[in-house]
């Protein structure tokens, strides 16, 4: 009997060491490495087969390359983040907090699907199938000719898939329950992931099927598992929320079939999760609008034009080292703006409390919230509230200046259908706008500085001329 090789893998990271230690080199984990033992892997053909040395077949670069067939999910959100829905041959892994809603979501998907007669399998192997059915007459779509399985053998899933006549829908709910015997793991270790993701994921690319695969998310809000599972696939989604908010948002970090970086938002009710058309609107949602500190960001997500309100607190410290706290940006980007604020316009701002917060919950990461972080600051240094019809973008260097973004006129004509009438942002060598906004563009923060302050005098911070 052939012996079984063996190796040692971090369950934190995934990285594979010859001998165990205590601590992992690839993460820093201490107690985090399992011996496994390694195998072929389902899906991979017999263990004593080998490769048949064969060539492979060369075609040339040019030529006709039939176009990714798709089908929709008849979830506007959903089709706008996969791409336009999804592509059959394709693996899909969606990821996400406990309770936000991914079962949810792919189970409304899944009933509209078969509505429109398609051929889906979803197989739970967290629920049972009374479980399932429960939350299917929560959001009365019970009587859809969707098929259930409660499995988490991967060799069992496979034999019902290809008995089931060809769907075209799998859901995998959820990757981290699924083992097979052909790995000695304990079911969620790094090796039974891996391995059965690469079975799911070969399985759609033989059967022309569509596998949507359910992940856990760490504590660092990253999917469970070896990153290699994210490579093995053809999206991955992010399914973002948080619980003092109803909505929640579908991000695409990864579609070979389309764009990244898009969004879906989606607002939790009782019957579900409803699409929201217009995300703008509900950011901007009991916007306080007479208040200073306050400014609205004109920001891009994906291909989506976005609004949303910056709210920041700017208050006396009585702590030798002052208070940073930052929710939905960058803290590290919130301290250049300060020291660019403190070093090229003279603004007095650093020895203060300073808290930002992108109000609705969202998460912002381009640069283009420079400068409505700055002109949020400012207006609450200064206890100056800016224009309410106002939009604030542009990216803002270590020297001073503004830089323009790109997208400025999707920016734009957003907020002018809003009913804003002004935007503060920096300057561009062509005219980029609508007839419907004013536009106002900088070359230095100095000039919005200055254009803020000379809005009104601060009632309870130093006067203008001693701050700047």
């Amino acid at each position: 009997m052939a012996r079984s090789r063996s190796s040692f893998v971090c369950q934190n990271c995934g990285s594979v060491t010859s001998r165990w230690q205590g601590r992992c080199d690839g993460c820093g984990e201490w107690n985090t490495i399992v011996e496994e033992v390694t195998d072929g892997g389902v899906g991979a053909g017999p263990k004593a087969a080998k490769a048949a040395g064969r060539p492979a077949e060369l075609v040339p670069l040019a030529g006709k390359t039939p176009e990714a067939q798709r089908f929709t999910s008849g979830i506007g959100e959903l089709d706008r983040v996969t791409g336009g829905g999804f592509v059959r041959g394709s693996a899909v892994l969606v990821g996400g907090d406990p309770g936000i809603g991914k079962s949810t979501l792919l189970l409304q998907a899944a009933a509209e699907m078969a509505r429109a007669g398609a051929n889906v399998i979803y197989i739970s192997g967290e629920e049972a199938i009374a479980q399932v059915r429960m939350r299917a007459e929560r959001l009365g779509v019970a009587d859809c000719s969707v098929r259930l399985a409660s499995e988490t053998n991967v060799q069992t899933i496979l034999a019902t898939l290809e008995a089931s006549g060809g769907p075209d829908l799998v859901i995998i709910d959820s990757i981290q329950t699924l083992w097979t015997d052909r790995v000695d793991s304990a079911p969620g270790t790094v090796t039974q992931v891996r391995t059965s993701a690469q079975a799911m994921t070969r399985f759609a690319k033989k059967s022309g099927a569509s596998v949507v695969l359910v992940g856990h998310v760490t504590k660092d809000g990253q999917i469970a598992g070896p990153r290699v599972v994210e490579h093995m696939v053809d999206a991955v989604l992010y399914f973002e929320g948080d619980a003092s908010h109803t909505f929640r948002i579908l991000r695409g970090v990864k579609n070979r079939y389309g764009a990244t970086d898009e969004i879906g938002v989606f607002e939790m009710q009782q019957n579900g999760l409803n699409e929201v058309a217009n995300p703008s609107a509900l950011f901007l949602d009991q916007r306080d609008k007479g208040a200073s500190g306050s400014a609205v960001f004109a920001g891009m997500e994906g291909t989506r034009p976005v609004l949303v309100e910056i709210q920041a607190l700017v208050s006396p410290s009585p702590l030798g080292t002052p208070r940073r706290a930052v929710v939905g940006w960058d803290a590290s980007r919130l301290s250049m703006v300060v020291a660019v604020l403190e070093t090229r316009c003279g603004v007095r701002i650093g020895a203060n409390d300073i808290y930002l917060n992108v109000a609705g919950g969202l998460k912002i990461s381009e640069p283009a919230a420079d400068l409505a972080v700055a002109a949020a600051l400012i207006s609450s240094l200064t206890d100056s509230p800016l224009p309410a019809d106002a939009v604030y973008f542009g990216e803002i260097s270590l020297s001073g200046g503004v830089r323009p973004v790109v997208h400025s006129g999707l920016r734009l004509r957003e907020a002018a259908k809003l009913g804003f009438s002004e935007a503060f942002t920096g300057q561009t060598g062509k005219a980029d706008g609508t007839a419907n906004i004013q536009s106002h563009a900088f070359l230095s923060l100095m000039d919005l500085v200055g254009k803020i302050a000379a809005r009104g005098r601060p009632s309870r911070a130093p006067a203008a001329e001693e701050w700047v």
